[in-house]
């Protein structure tokens, strides 16, 4: 009895030996799970569901067939692939959850979030995903060419690259803190929903933090990504690991 956690794996048509261990991956071990959650950033980049890449299509028939085999696949969007929508989500088999989400695992309730919402430290990016999240601005960016929306997300991952690269010439340490989860917000997180255990992906440092909240033993889980080789993180009755994908 195994349930499996991945995020992060920013899939694209320039990164095809990735794209080819996530497939591996589904095929040989997902195939056998309890359920997969997919945390986010599935792909580097989603401008819609009728974009038809091959990409996109390769994940779907991999996802499919774990669904296929009678696991559950759920999803969460990341802030790649936030405008991933119901469409593709039927094509691939998977179900798509809220963010944040909470969900019984093993008898144990346990919070699912992309990640981002915990970087309140990076109000640029708090104000930009508030914008994108809004449903009149993706109405109005989907109804636009899919080439006009291609070039938009490559511009903006461009600007995002820069000006991350900007903060880390400026001041290392400060970079480090905003692209990092926010401690009081961790806490408040933890208070709020009642839970002792957070699972979320997002900032690229894989880890599993005992922590202290309000008198309580908690524990935040990080997954790690998939630009250099896997990350997964696997849940059993008592017992998980966070693992690489060599």
């Amino acid at each position: 009895m195994t349930t499996l956690f991945i995020s992060d794996l920013h899939l694209a048509a320039e990164r095809p030996a990735v794209t080819e261990l996530f497939g591996a991956f589904m095929q040989k071990e997902a195939t056998r799970a309890d359920a997969l959650y997919i945390l986010g950033d599935l792909f580097e980049a989603w401008v819609g569901d009728d974009d038809p890449s091959e990409t996109g299509a390769y994940v779907a028939a991999r996802v499919c067939e774990v669904a296929d085999a009678g696991v559950p696949v759920l999803f969460i969007r990341g802030n790649r692939d936030f405008l991933l929508g119901d469409a593709f989500a039927r094509r691939a088999g998977m179900r798509i959850l809220p963010d944040p989400a909470v969900v019984m695992l093993y008898g144990k309730p346990v919070l699912l979030m992309h990640g981002d919402l915990l970087c309140t430290g990076d109000t640029a990016y708090q104000a930009f995903r508030a914008q994108t999240r809004n449903p009149a601005w993706q109405a109005q960016f989907l109804s636009q060419p899919l080439a006009a929306r291609l070039a938009f997300a490559a511009q903006a991952r461009a600007a995002s690259a820069a000006h991350q690269g900007g903060m880390k010439q400026q001041d290392k340490t400060q970079f480090e803190t905003l692209t990092d989860v926010a401690t009081a917000t961790v806490d408040a997180t933890f208070a709020q929903f009642g839970i002792h255990t957070i699972i979320h992906g997002h900032t690229h440092r894989p880890a599993m933090h005992d922590l202290t909240v309000d008198d309580h033993a908690c524990q935040r889980i990080v997954l790690g990504d998939w630009y250099e080789q896997g990350s997964v993180l696997r849940v059993e009755p008592d017992a998980m690991a966070l693992e690489a994908l060599l």
